[in-house]
């Protein structure tokens, strides 16, 4: 008896698995958000125990759930709870840990935003808080990246993330979100980055979905960020600083955290 209904057990999860990787990769962003709510209230049932934490819902699981395409698909790297990946986490270990966001006044520009962040921002009392995205239903304002209608020279931070490997123009969105920083502003601008190329890879001609997820790693992505990312930003009028997981973390936390022992996470400053 227990090993039928072991047997049966393992099944259902395989078969949630398929389900949960084929909605993933089939399902409109808009929609994804809506059923991610309903999703994460069962989810962690299915893997409780002490082997990874998120630094952000400060819960702890057996593992992460996996994410991403079929070209760049990672397993044990989605939080069950609060759906962070491991740029989430390693964002908010910066924040936490080297910077004055959960300290000063500060006027916040969040661009497509994310939602393990989203509610945690908005509450919090130090920050005038504003989202904006060309679709995303729990954003504040909708609008092209390309043109940004909000004044020059207006807010201290700015979050745009995995936002720049999808537009058309990269460089012009890039210049926006330097318009609209105040001088001495600073923002996290993250992307997916192929650390094996010295340059960003862009082919106009690509223009299916199969061919985009097999050359950029995602179907609706038009470039892969070489190397040369920071060298965009700064071309946009940034100030780079570069914040490395494994000069701040040792290998066990990385490992527990779940972060990826490669990434870069650039800070973008604009100093005039």
């Amino acid at each position: 008896m227990f090993l039928g209904n072991a047997f049966y057990f393992c099944t259902e999860l395989n078969s949630m698995k398929k389900l949960y990787k084929f909605l993933l990769n089939k399902l409109p962003r808009p929609l994804l958000i809506r059923l991610s709510y309903p999703f994460k209230l069962i989810a962690p049932l299915l893997y409780k125990g002490n082997k990874v934490e998120c630094p952000v819902c400060e819960r702890s699981f057996s593992k992460f759930l996996s994410y991403g395409s079929e070209v760049a698909h990672r397993e044990n790297v989605l939080c069950p709870y609060d759906l962070t990946l491991e740029r989430h986490r390693l964002m908010w270990l910066y924040l936490k840990n080297e910077s004055n966001f959960f300290s000063d006044n500060l006027e916040v520009l969040h661009i497509a935003p994310e939602q393990c962040f989203h509610k945690i921002f908005k509450n919090q009392k130090n920050l005038s808080y504003l989202t904006g995205d060309l679709v995303s239903p729990i954003a504040d304002m909708h609008f092209d990246l390309h043109s940004i209608p909000l004044e020059e020279n207006r807010f201290d931070v700015i979050f745009c993330n995995h936002v720049l490997e999808h537009v058309d123009d990269a460089m012009q969105c890039m210049r926006e979100l330097n318009r609209v920083m105040k001088p001495g502003g600073w923002g996290i601008f993250q992307v997916p980055q192929d650390f094996s190329r010295d340059e960003t890879y862009e082919d106009k001609s690509i223009t299916s979905p199969e061919e985009r997820e097999k050359h950029f790693w995602q179907k609706d992505h038009v470039r892969l960020f070489g190397k040369d990312y920071p060298d965009w930003l700064r071309k946009a009028g940034f100030e780079i600083t570069e914040y490395i997981p494994s000069e701040h973390f040792s290998l066990e936390e990385i490992a527990r955290f779940r972060l990826m022992e490669k990434e870069v996470l650039y800070i973008a400053q604009k100093l005039h």
